[in-house]
């Protein structure tokens, strides 16, 4: 099993304070003979609408020398988690969880910017040292 990012255990927190139940830590996708690995899989009851959200969580800690080169890893495994998953487990919510310090370091630069407009990945911001959710982007009442 790959080795977790250090701000794995802080986001989990994070997702359980803010009402999630972990469902899977892991959350395996079978695909080509293998399995892709999805740092965290988790659901909440929606008690005014009756029903469950359940969304996947990839968790990144960008600490690399080059902005660009973070984001493009970054982003790459997302995108292809996120095609897996609209295969394999259909109905769940892909988000990349970063913190907000990294938030703040990499999402002004052009790059970034453009996959946030084009809506190409939904971002989950944590504050990593209260383990507190900040931000769902897009917000969450705007998801499936």
């Amino acid at each position: 099993m790959p080795a977790r990012d250090t701000i794995h255990n802080s986001v989990r927190n994070a997702l359980i304070k803010d009402g999630w139940t972990i469902t899977d830590d892991p959350l395996r996708l079978a695909v080509a003979n293998t399995q892709l690995l999805v740092d965290l899989g988790a659901e909440r009851f929606l008690s005014a609408e009756r029903n469950e959200m359940k969304i996947a969580v990839e968790i990144k800690k960008l600490s690399g020398r080059s902005p660009i080169h973070e984001l493009e890893q970054a982003i790459g495994q997302y995108i292809l988690y996120q095609v897996v998953m609209r295969r394999r487990k259909p109905g769940r919510v892909l988000y990349l969880a970063i913190s907000l310090k990294d938030y703040d370091s990499y999402f002004y630069i052009e790059p970034a910017t453009f996959v946030m407009e084009d809506e190409i990945l939904n971002l989950l911001i944590i504050d990593i040292e209260n383990e507190e959710v900040k931000t769902w982007i897009p917000e969450l009442t705007t998801l499936p």
